[in-house]
């Protein structure tokens, strides 16, 4: 097999989703921390839009999430996490765009961002930045919870397939936000959820790869580039 390199930095929620698509498909691989070169020119050669993650298979290089993890799930043995039948997919990915385009920006470009990111750089958060949020996080998880509270195991039923593994990490990293705390409980469907993926041999492969958490370092500019204004 020729040699898998996933570039990015530890804690992007995009570069744990992609991690755990390979982690799950048992492709083995080596991680390249992009953090000191972020922005910079070989980052911006594999990545022309200053984004992670990355994945360089042999001499095909590959960049979006959605296109890596839908590679990696085709073009590597193991059980698919894409759903053969039209209607099943097709929940899937409006799963998936539902994540990345309300789940990701509500609890983590605003809420996570502000509690656990920005502080941990001696910044302040922005209250109405979160303030702004927190109403439609409440929406997402009432959505999450009603999908879940009808007797299923996973987003889509019995079977794990790429849209849980696209959420995990965003409940996984809001939970580090104190609004999370006081939020959880109210959905014990999610709860269960969690603890099941959790309990999932990928995911524990997963997690006792990981280097400790550490602050990002390069997000410092994000609280001038593209910090949400309210």
């Amino acid at each position: 097999m020729s040699e898998v390199t996933l570039f990015g930095f530890p804690r992007s929620t995009y570069v744990q989703i992609a991690g755990l698509v390979l982690t799950h498909k048992d492709v083995p691989y080596r991680f390249h921390d992009l953090e000191s070169e972020m922005g910079g020119p070989s980052h911006l050669a594999l990545h022309p839009f200053d984004r992670v993650p990355i994945l360089r298979h042999g001499d095909f290089t590959l960049y979006e999430t959605a296109a890596i993890t839908s590679y990696v799930d085709e073009a590597f043995d193991g059980r698919k996490l894409t759903p053969e039948e039209p209607q099943k997919r097709a929940r899937m990915n409006q799963w998936i765009s539902a994540i990345n385009g309300y789940y990701y920006p509500y609890m983590i470009y605003h809420v996570s961002h502000e509690r656990n990111v920005f502080p941990q750089l001696g910044i302040p958060p922005d209250e109405k930045v979160v303030a702004h949020a927190m109403p439609k996080v409440e929406i997402c998880l009432q959505v999450m919870e009603r999908q879940l509270s009808h007797g299923k195991e996973y987003l889509l039923g019995s079977e794990v397939t790429l849209a849980d593994f696209y959420m995990l990490p965003m409940i996984h990293a809001f939970g580090f936000a104190p609004e999370s705390q006081g939020m959880y409980p109210n959905f014990p469907a999610i709860c269960t959820w969690r603890e099941q993926m959790e309990a999932l041999p990928t995911v524990k492969r997963f997690r006792a790869a990981q280097p400790p958490r550490a602050p990002i370092e390069h997000a410092r500019k994000w609280a001038v580039s593209h910090r949400p204004k309210y």
